[in-house]
């Protein structure tokens, strides 16, 4: 069975790498069992044990921290997200992971200046949001420390996690061991806010954004 790291060599467009951090990821996601082969030949990773997740979600609270599902998809489907099959658009992206119940995606994308970004998109039937996640691969891992239950919802990031269960939504316990991982071995600091490393998570169609992904992706979605 190809390993996490393995998918992702194989997903990757031309001019793309796959960055240390998430080499490291890979193998952490791997030696702590953290994964699930399927029949169809394919693995997918998550962040926390799944039994362990199951057993201890309640109506109020589940453990766990961030919900996310790395597999390396790579452009095969972003015809259907933009509309079209212009490969100078499409190649420029792969998917890694899934961030959301709703369908939403993390990529690598190739910036026109030539750097390699992390980036979101939003399935659209959900999360509309359109943007840079992180302009480094620690930082994404910072950003998955923090425990917002899932990274799609880009208004929660001006908050902390479990702000807005006055509204019935469950208390998410944060991925201690993610956390003490990805602190013990790049030496940061997990952020308070996701603020801190998202600057401008915007919705698809927001007006005069900032963000130089939501700029671009306005440009080539049919």
């Amino acid at each position: 069975m190809p390993k996490l790291e393995d998918q992702l060599v194989r997903a990757l467009q031309p001019g793309m790498s796959v960055p240390d951090p998430f080499k490291r990821l890979f193998e952490w996601i791997e030696d702590k069992g953290l994964y699930i082969d399927r029949a169809s030949g394919e693995r997918f990773g998550a962040l926390y044990p799944e039994a362990a997740l199951r057993k201890g979600w309640t109506e109020s609270e589940r453990p766990g921290g961030t919900i996310i599902e790395f597999h390396a998809e790579g452009n095969s489907s972003l015809h259907h997200w933009f509309g079209h099959k212009r490969q100078e658009v499409l190649s420029r992206l792969c998917v890694f992971a899934k961030t959301g119940a709703d369908g939403s995606m993390a990529a690598l994308w190739l910036a026109p200046d030539g750097r390699q970004l992390i980036v979101h998109l939003g399935s659209g039937s959900g999360s509309l949001m359109v943007c840079v996640l992180a302009e480094e691969p620690v930082d994404f891992l910072r950003l998955l420390a923090i425990g917002y239950d899932e990274l799609c919802w880009g208004d929660a990031y001006s908050m902390f996690p479990n702000a807005n269960t006055s509204d019935g939504s469950i208390v998410v316990r944060p991925n201690a061991p993610f956390q003490a991982w990805v602190q013990d071995t790049f030496g940061v600091q997990i952020p308070t806010t996701g603020a801190e490393t998202v600057r401008h998570p915007d919705d698809l169609g927001t007006p005069d954004s900032c963000d130089i992904f939501n700029q671009w992706v306005a440009q080539n979605v049919a």
